[in-house]
């Protein structure tokens, strides 16, 4: 979590959900480059601006927001397991909306892609949500309590599948893509090439959240934010192998739809319409460009620097 006295971003390091981490790290990056007074809160790590909290104890989390006193809060945490999942996700950010009120923050709730069924493409803010899979709805139930709570400042900000600047390739369901075409053992590695992605990258997220903090004007209560280049995880590691100028014939691609309890759980195609947050005009130049990096481009200078 990202939190703004000025800004309070929360994250979650823990591998069950490796982007939130890395979102995280980089909403508290880009407000801190932007002169913001900024607290970051993660649940496993602290120091070098970190202070570590359980966000499920309620108690210890108003004593450190009354204390710091924000004006923004970024909630990046989330969790995929589903023991936990509904506690984090759900019962979580309906407190941190009642706390928005009471302590007069603006909250701002990342949410997903999978909240849709990923058969009806592409999804407004208002299209109906039917989640597939327990993170989903998890997720949903999120959204659905944040909302609920009259008076408070909340803005739910949905995404899809992330990727950027990580400690390691695993941190994120992308980057790690990485690592199956680097690995030139000899071993094979079944792809997914049925699904549609539309990775987003997290430092675009993370400036887009800065300038949505200055916005002055009413903000609608959901909001995409999306890339719009769509790829299967095949054509990921196609890009990846082209950049590299490796070898790719140990990937193999599986264009089939999933079947038994793949075919409930994995949407096609979630893809996010993204016309409400443009029309904000909160571009980089004050424009309706959401500031988006092009997949190849931004990971052939990443690769670069390596």
């Amino acid at each position: 979590m990202v939190v703004q006295r000025d800004i309070l971003p929360i994250q979650r390091a823990c591998k069950s959900r490796r982007a939130s981490g890395v979102l995280g790290t980089a909403v508290r990056e880009a407000f801190l480059n932007a002169n913001h007074d900024v607290l970051g809160l993660s649940y496993s790590r602290s120091g070098e601006g970190l202070v570590q909290l359980d966000l499920t104890k309620e108690d210890e989390v108003v004593k450190v927001f009354t204390g710091f006193k924000p004006n923004w809060v970024i909630h990046c945490a989330a969790e995929r397991r589903p023991d936990v999942a509904e506690k984090l996700n759900a019962e979580v950010p309906g407190c941190l909306a009642s706390l928005a009120k009471k302590l007069k923050f603006t909250l701002v709730y990342i949410s997903t892609d999978y909240v849709f069924d990923g058969t009806s493409p592409p999804y407004t803010p208002s299209s109906p949500t039917n989640p597939l899979q327990s993170y989903g709805q998890s997720k949903r139930d999120g959204e659905l309590a944040v909302l609920a709570v009259d008076g408070a400042r909340v803005v739910v900000l949905r995404v899809p599948v992330l990727y950027g600047p990580a400690p390691k390739n695993s941190d994120s369901a992308i980057n790690i893509l990485l690592d199956v075409v680097q690995d030139q053992s000899g071993k094979t590695y079944k792809m997914d090439h049925y699904a549609t992605r539309y990775p987003t990258n997290v430092i675009d997220i993370a400036r887009f959240l800065v300038r949505l903090s200055g916005y002055k004007n009413p903000t609608p209560p959901i909001l995409h934010y999306s890339a719009a280049e769509p790829f299967t995880k095949y054509e990921i590691c196609l890009v990846y192998a082209r950049i590299l100028n490796l070898p790719h014939g140990h990937i193999i691609p599986d264009a089939e739809a999933p079947t038994g309890s793949g075919a409930t759980t994995r949407p096609r195609d979630c893809q996010l319409y993204t016309r409400e947050t443009e029309d904000l005009h909160i571009g980089e130049e004050g424009d309706a460009s959401l500031g988006l990096s092009l997949f190849e481009e931004w990971w052939s200078e990443h690769l670069k620097k390596q």
